[in-house]
């Protein structure tokens, strides 16, 4: 049996993130551990809730005081999960006009203490055709230099967050056509025997 891990998932807008994690889940959960999904923007959204906050999109409006009072209440709440292994899928960092935002500061790696760090990455050829085809969002479209230069920031950010956390982090490659393969591989480094 697993003992509680707790992995951050992470990766670049197009990278297929939140189908790699959901598949990995369905996964685990096939092989009878008991893992879940945990977005944390959500988790935030309701402990906002509780301060009255009515609309997601009104977080974004709250004192920087207030953000991160949610940010911490809801890794708290998180931490205090009992599930066999929890994935919790979150921005490693938000690309702002002053820079990288981080997703993953100290204080927060502290109260989640994850067990597991992971990215989930792909080629920048094929983050870019992802961005491009995707008419359910509206993201910034950039070159595949760009998403290059992305893509080397999160690898050291999130092996900064292994330095500080003792925690060891992946890449998983979510290849096209491939997403499957990534889910599986996700899945086996979280579980105690090979998931199929």
């Amino acid at each position: 049996m697993i003992n509680n891990k707790r992995a951050i998932v992470v990766g670049i807008p197009g990278v297929g993130k939140t189908t790699v994690i959901t598949r990995a889940v369905e996964m685990l959960n096939a092989q009878g551990l008991n893992a879940r999904l945990v977005v944390f923007g959500t988790v935030m959204f309701e402990e906002a809730m509780k301060m009255g906050v009515k609309h997601r999109d009104e977080m974004r409006r709250l004192s920087v005081e207030d953000q991160r009072r949610l940010q911490e209440n809801a890794a708290v709440k998180i931490s205090n999960m009992k599930d066999d292994v929890i994935i919790i899928d979150t921005h490693l960092f938000i690309s702002t006009k002053e820079g990288y935002y981080p997703g993953l500061p100290f204080h927060l790696l502290n109260l989640l203490k994850p067990t597991n760090l992971i990215l989930v990455a792909a080629e920048p050829r094929e983050i870019l055709s992802r961005r491009i085809n995707d008419k359910t969002r509206q993201r910034d479209l950039v070159d595949e230099a760009e998403i290059a230069h992305e893509l080397e920031i999160a690898k050291i950010m999130l092996a900064s967050c292994s330095i500080l956390t003792g925690a060891p982090f992946a890449i998983v490659m979510n290849r096209e056509g491939k997403v499957d393969e990534a889910s599986n591989e996700l899945a086996n480094l979280l579980a105690d025997r090979r998931v199929r």
